[in-house]
This record gives C-alpha cells, sequence and structure tokens, in this order.
C-alpha cells in the first residue's frame, strides 16, 4: 500500500468518524478512543487527528467528540481534549450534553473530570432534565454502571435537589437522595 493509499484511509477514516460523532454514533467511534497504550492517552485516533489539526474545520464534531469520549467512560482522552482547549459545556449535538452523557452511564471518573473542570451542572438536556434529574431518570430505567455514586458526586457538587424529583418511587435511589439531604 503506498503513503498516498494510507492517507486517503486515514482521510476517509477521519470523514467517517466526524458524521458519526455528529449522528451520537458513539458506540461504535469506541476503538477511536482507545490507545494502543492505556498509559499513552495521545495514541488514540481522535487525540492524533486532533494533535495534526484536522479538527480545525471541524469545532462541532471536536466538541462531539469529547462527549463521546465521557459517554465512553475516556477520561484520559476528555482530560486531554479539555487541556487542549475544548469547552466541556459543549457537544449537545445528542440533546445531551458530555456531563449528561457521563452521568447517565455512570462513568464516574469522567464525572470526577467533569466537576474538576467546573461543567455547568444545571445545563437541561433534551428531555429537560438537568445532569442531576437525568441521572436520577437513568439509575430508575436504565440501571448501569455507578449511576447511584454518580448522583452522591453531583450533589455534593452543589446540583439543585429540587431536579432529583424525590420521592422517585425507586427505593435505592431515594435512599441515595435521602442519605444527602433531599426532603419531600
Amino acid at each position: 500500500m503506498s503513503a498516498t493509499s494510507d492517507s486517503a484511509d486515514s482521510a476517509a477514516q477521519f470523514r467517517d468518524a466526524v458524521q458519526g460523532l455528529e449522528r451520537g454514533d458513539f458506540s461504535r467511534l469506541e476503538p477511536l478512543f482507545t490507545s494502543a497504550s492505556p498509559d499513552d492517552p495521545r495514541r488514540c485516533a481522535i487525540l492524533a487527528w486532533h494533535a495534526a489539526g484536522l479538527f480545525a474545520g471541524e469545532p462541532e464534531a471536536l466538541n462531539e467528540a469529547l462527549t463521546c469520549a465521557c459517554f465512553l467512560g475516556k477520561r484520559a482522552v476528555a482530560e486531554a481534549l479539555i487541556v487542549a482547549g475544548v469547552d466541556p459545556a459543549a457537544g449537545d449535538g445528542t440533546g445531551m450534553t458530555a456531563f449528561h452523557w457521563a452521568a447517565n452511564r455512570g462513568q464516574l471518573a469522567t464525572v470526577r473530570l467533569l466537576i474538576e473542570h467546573k461543567a455547568p451542572l444545571e445545563t437541561r438536556n433534551m428531555y429537560g432534565g438537568t445532569v442531576l434529574g437525568c441521572t436520577v431518570w437513568s439509575a430508575i430505567h436504565e440501571p448501569r454502571g455507578e449511576q447511584l455514586r454518580a448522583i452522591e458526586l453531583l450533589i455534593e457538587a452543589g446540583a439543585a435537589l429540587k431536579e432529583a424529583g424525590y420521592p422517585t418511587g425507586n427505593e435505592r435511589v431515594d435512599e441515595v437522595l435521602r442519605r444527602h439531604g433531599v426532603k419531600t
């Protein structure tokens, strides 16, 4: 295979990735967020393309790359993008921000990262829910990962308790909320 062919394949892969990011096809794109070495996030395709300047003309796709990294729980990639200047509040093309997705899926490391970088807690998703409200709903209807701990982290970070919808009717969620001072 020639260098020109490799370059054309890489360009085609990048265009496909941009389209996938814009469509919110995050699960399919996971291999692009995985580095050859877990200790070197720069080696993943997304960060390599960012370093090469390919996202310069695709700012919305770059924002969605951050959201995708948070959806997937790829903290090192998300952190590299934020440090490079991607706004932790950007990237809501799916109707939910990086913070909504990280908490919704119980991705604690990325939830902590977004809290550290002051991502807004009260941004509303396409359903009208804040990050806390979305996470409570997800813990009840789509339980996975560490959503209950994510709820605790959001409350500790100052999320508006009224957004939890207490009582929820789910004893596990309601217990977490009561422990953190939510009252009827």
